[in-house]
């Protein structure tokens, strides 16, 4: 006897509702280079005020994760003459972003910022950044 598999019916109205909750749960991946530098014994840190500012609105995307760098108050060694490469991922963009900064919002001098990043579909990017 061949089994009957029913399909769930979801109101419209819950998977509208859903779908906001999928907007506001998606993240921006940020892959950096910090490029090879010709001196011995760089550091190198980010600090967990880092944010991607929304240029249209007063939005603030805040760092989640860092893969491969470390956090303030830490340092991680930069290779010698070698890209130095690292990843961080930050909570959602809003849906009508089209561009951004990245801005590490710090009390002191020296912090990384990248003006006017294009948003694209997938919400992952590859900036190069400097002192």
């Amino acid at each position: 006897m061949a089994e009957v598999i029913v399909k769930p019916i979801i109101s419209k109205e819950l998977l509208e509702s859903l779908q906001t909750k999928i907007e506001e749960e998606k993240q921006v991946i940020v892959h950096c280079c910090f490029p090879a530098s010709p001196f011995l014994g760089n550091l190198i840190r980010i600090w967990n005020t880092t944010v991607l500012i929304d240029q249209n609105s007063s939005h603030k995307s805040k760092l989640i994760h860092a893969e491969n760098i470390s956090i303030f108050p830490n340092w991680t060694p930069v290779p010698f003459m070698k890209d130095f490469w690292f990843t961080l991922v930050f909570s959602g963009l809003p849906k009508d972003c089209t561009s951004f900064d990245f801005k590490e919002e710090i009390p002191e001098e020296g912090g990384f910022f990248v003006k006017s990043i294009k948003r694209n579909s997938s919400d992952i990017y590859r900036i190069k950044i400097s002192e």
